[in-house]
């Protein structure tokens, strides 16, 4: 069975129209043909990321102390649950121009030298296997393909860089500006959807 990795980063839980597309979205995959593990980012906050925790990386695992393993086992869970997943789904709504600060400090345990990633003469090269990648930007006004829309550039940046180029966006813009606007924007977000279910699954 496939398994798919939902990352929830709004501070609305149930209510976020990111995490109700996320959940239709899966829902429109084949039922009993992916597993789904949730990793909730509002229930479950990962702390920001400090020096000490990037120190315990650093160490070699048989040096570290047993406050490091702790420190270190946070990343190496996270890593680890990137990597069992066939599909990843993001749910990000937008905050103040930029992605939520708890999908930044989760990011910030993906990116780790030697694992998900390396430097070359060439340049640096992603050492995550690649695989669909689905991001649920959700915004309250209409941001797309203007220079205020920082979360889109930055995220396709940052899967890329990690190895992770099989990225779709799904937009729903102007979530609040109006009844019909909003209906407008979560009509044309749930067509999406489905043409990315549908390819995925096929």
């Amino acid at each position: 069975m496939k398994k798919i990795l939902f990352i929830s980063s709004s501070i609305s839980g149930d209510k976020s129209h990111s995490v109700q597309l996320a959940q239709q979205f899966i829902a429109q995959l084949p039922q009993g043909g992916f597993n789904v593990d949730t990793l909730d980012l509002n229930a479950t906050p990962v702390p920001h990321l400090e020096m000490t925790e990037m120190a315990a990386w650093m160490t070699p695992a048989e040096q570290r102390t047993d406050a490091q393993q702790k420190l270190a086992a946070i990343s190496d869970d996270i890593i680890a649950r990137v990597k069992a997943a066939d599909v990843i789904v993001l749910g990000v709504p937008m905050y103040n121009f930029g992605i939520p600060s708890q999908l930044k400090a989760l990011l910030d345990r993906i990116a780790r030298a030697g694992i998900t990633f390396k430097y070359t003469e060439q340049g640096p090269v992603g050492l995550l296997e690649d695989k669909p990648v689905v991001v649920f930007a959700t915004r309250g006004g209409v941001y797309q393909g203007t220079p205020a829309d920082s979360q889109t550039p930055f995220l396709q940046s940052f899967l890329n860089f990690v190895g992770l180029k099989d990225v779709h966006f799904v937009y729903a813009e102007g979530l609040n500006m109006g009844t019909d606007a909003q209906q407008a924007a979560l009509t044309a977000a749930k067509a999406r959807l489905v043409q990315i279910s549908a390819k995925i699954a096929a």
